[in-house]
């Protein structure tokens, strides 16, 4: 028997927030979006995900308000944009506790150069940038990576977020 989705006897901002992003892969589709993955074809191969579910879990978060569909691309919208920082935590948090290479991104802030750390403020001056002035670069646990799925070739070279990846 399958797991639900939702937490209807749970009173808790959080359940609502993991109804709509808590599945598998989720949170890795909107990593994606955030990295400049807009096409269906480089979610698919980026992620090694499944048709049925990419399908699904894209048409939930269209309908949840986190992606747009336009022109036969995802985009994320303002609710998604929103996500940015647990993303970022999220990912920083896994690096620091569970990977012993450390990173597999690293963010900088477009503004100075400086590295974007815990709680996503700038090493150098201190700001929080927002996702649009944050340029990602690859981290030392990439050392070796073998994937050459078009997605994660693009991601090779330094690149804005947000900025669709034209693999």
């Amino acid at each position: 028997m399958a797991l639900g989705k939702d937490y209807t006897r749970q009173v808790c901002s959080l359940a609502r927030a993991l109804e709509v992003v808590g599945e598998r892969w989720t949170l890795l589709i909107i990593r994606d979006a955030f990295y400049g993955v807009r096409r269906f074809s480089h979610f698919q191969a980026h992620l090694d995900i499944p048709r049925a579910v990419l399908t699904a879990r894209l048409g939930a978060l269209v309908e949840a308000g986190v992606l747009d569909k336009r022109d036969g691309e995802y985009v994320l919208t303002g609710t998604g944009l929103e996500l940015w920082p647990a993303v970022h935590a999220l990912s920083d948090w896994g690096a620091r506790n569970f990977s012993d290479a450390g990173a597999c991104r690293l963010f900088r802030h477009v503004g100075c150069g400086g590295l974007v750390g815990v709680g996503g403020g700038c090493s150098s001056c201190g700001q929080v940038p927002v996702p649009t002035d944050l340029e990602i670069h690859p981290g030392p646990a990439l050392d070796g990576d073998r994937r050459d799925d078009p997605v994660s070739l693009a991601l090779r070279a330094p690149h804005r977020l947000l900025d669709p990846i034209r693999p």
